[in-house]
Order: structure tokens, then C-alpha cells, then sequence
């Protein structure tokens, strides 16, 4: 990897950590989720750096996905489980870190063994090591504490301006087995549930990414495109741009390019049974003697 390449890296996933950290202190009962993402989107920026996807502000039951629209009034409850999942990109070079707190105070031990976890997995990365070996031991630990995995989300690795490239980090054993090779860039994201164990979409989606650049004859959607180009393959929300376009006119004008598959749809992804979720990640560029974790 490339000395400027590799700095970058390094320095989205220092941001990215600081970001975490600091935004810790946001969640609290009666706080809106709309400042809090607003509120993590500025720091980043003011840092330095460049908001690499949405920040996802997710409750309970709501995996992932959940971006907060432009008018969003939804606040914390005082026993909410509140995940955060943030991406930080310098020069497109990105850092993906995320973290789950309870203010229930029901489910430490889930949020326990999730962390526990992701560490058992940080210290199996190796060039050369399996992925199916990776995923078994996030499946052990979560399920040894009697929670379960959520087997269809899954790690990923990251590449300049790609957020989900190459190969898959799966949170369970799974019958592949595709393997590390030094100098990969890798986000490691497992995922425990009280539920089944799997997501599902619902028929909201507030992010969405560029999938082809195509003609349009909407003066909006020419707007929009040539904001979201400058992206290239990183996610964008749709509250973003609600002060350049008329937000009843700015659905209309997403679902189009959704349709003519300019445009895709992330929707907001919800635990099949509706468990409880947790989520924690960090990014880690693979090298000879293990890894680096960039997110620390």
C-alpha cells in the first residue's frame, strides 16, 4: 500500500474514533435523532474530513439504515438501545466505526458478548485467514451468551470511494471460504439480537447511492445528480439536499432515478422478530503481522 494511501486511511479511522467518542454524550433521553446525526456530519467535517455515508441513528429493533429525515422529531426514549454507525473518508479513503449503547439497562450482556466479539474477531485477521473461521467465532461468542448473530448483515471490505467492495465478513460459519490478503482494508461489524437472528426491509429508505449516471430531463434531478456525482459510489441521505429542493418535489424526483435505476434505495432494515439489536465496528487495514485497526 502506498505511504499517502495508507496515511489517509490512518487519518479517517483517528477522526472517526474521535467522532465516536465525543458523540457518546448526545445520546440521552428527549435528544432528537435528527441533531444528533447533524451533529456528528459537522464534527467530521470540522475535522478535517468528509462524511464517507449517513450517519446511521438506529432504535432497538431497527438494525440499520436509519437516517433521520429532514423534519424527523424522533427522540430517545429513557429505555432505548441506541445504535450509532458513522463513515469518515479522507481523499475517499474511509473509516467505519459503530456502537451500541442501552439506556434500559436491560441487555449489558448482549451489548457485552458483541463487543467481546468483535474483538475475538480482530484477533483472528491475518493474511490468509478465512472468512468462514471469522464469522464462526462471532457465531460462537454471541450465541455461547444466548443471543444470536444477525446472519444476513455482514462485514466488508472498503476500497477508495467503495464502502462495500470485494469480499464479505459474514457474522456466521458459512460454507465459502474466502481469505485475507495483506494490505485489504476491512470493517469488521457484528451484529446480536434477543430476535431471530435476521433482517428484513421495511418500505422506507432515506439513503440511497449512485448507481449510473444517466441523462434526465428534470432540472431537479440534474441538481441532485450532479451533487451525488462528485460522491462517485458513496451513500448519500436524502435530507441532505431538502434546502436545494423542495422536499415534496425531492421524493418524487428520488423515486424516479430509483426507478430508472440511476439511483439505489438503501431501505431502513428491521430485525425480523423485532429483537432487539447491537452493532459494533471497526475498520483495520490487514498487514503482515495481523492488522492495524484504524478505529481504535
Amino acid at each position: 500500500m502506498e505511504e499517502a494511501e495508507l496515511e489517509a486511511y490512518r487519518k479517517a479511522g483517528k477522526i472517526a474514533s474521535e467522532v465516536r467518542e465525543w458523540s457518546r454524550e448526545l445520546l440521552k433521553k428527549d435528544a432528537r435523532l435528527l441533531d444528533i446525526a447533524d451533529g456528528i456530519e459537522t464534527k467530521i467535517k470540522d475535522l478535517g474530513a468528509e462524511v464517507a455515508f449517513p450517519v446511521n441513528t438506529c432504535l432497538n429493533d431497527v438494525a440499520a439504515h436509519y437516517a433521520p429525515k429532514y423534519n424527523d422529531e424522533t427522540v430517545i426514549q429513557e429505555n432505548d438501545v441506541v445504535t450509532i454507525d458513522l463513515g469518515v473518508h479522507v481523499d475517499g479513503y474511509i473509516a467505519d466505526t459503530a456502537y451500541t449503547i442501552d439506556l434500559s439497562g436491560d441487555y449489558e450482556e448482549m451489548l457485552k458478548a458483541n463487543e467481546e466479539a468483535l474483538e475475538k474477531a480482530i484477533s483472528l485477521i491475518e493474511p490468509g485467514a478465512s472468512v468462514s473461521d471469522i464469522g464462526a467465532a462471532v457465531q460462537e461468542t454471541i450465541q455461547g451468551s444466548g443471543y444470536k448473530p444477525i446472519e444476513n448483515l455482514t462485514g466488508h471490505e472498503v476500497k477508495q470511494y467503495d464502502l462495500h467492495a470485494g469480499i464479505s465478513i459474514p457474522n456466521i460459519k458459512v460454507p465459502y471460504d474466502w481469505r485475507l490478503e495483506e494490505d485489504m482494508v476491512i470493517a469488521i461489524e457484528p451484529f446480536a439480537t434477543t430476535g431471530y437472528g435476521r433482517v428484513i426491509e421495511s418500505k422506507q429508505a432515506e439513503i440511497f447511492s449512485l448507481k449510473e449516471m444517466k441523462p434526465t430531463r428534470m432540472r431537479e434531478a440534474r441538481i441532485l445528480l450532479n451533487e451525488v456525482e462528485k460522491r462517485k459510489k458513496l451513500p448519500f441521505a436524502e435530507r441532505w439536499f431538502a434546502k436545494k429542493i423542495n422536499p415534496m418535489r425531492l421524493s418524487l424526483v428520488l423515486r424516479n432515478l430509483v426507478s430508472e435505476e440511476t439511483l439505489k434505495a438503501h431501505p431502513i432494515l428491521h430485525e425480523r422478530e423485532k429483537g432487539i439489536v447491537s452493532q459494533f465496528e471497526h475498520t483495520m487495514i490487514v498487514t503482515a503481522e495481523g492488522c492495524e485497526v484504524t478505529t481504535r
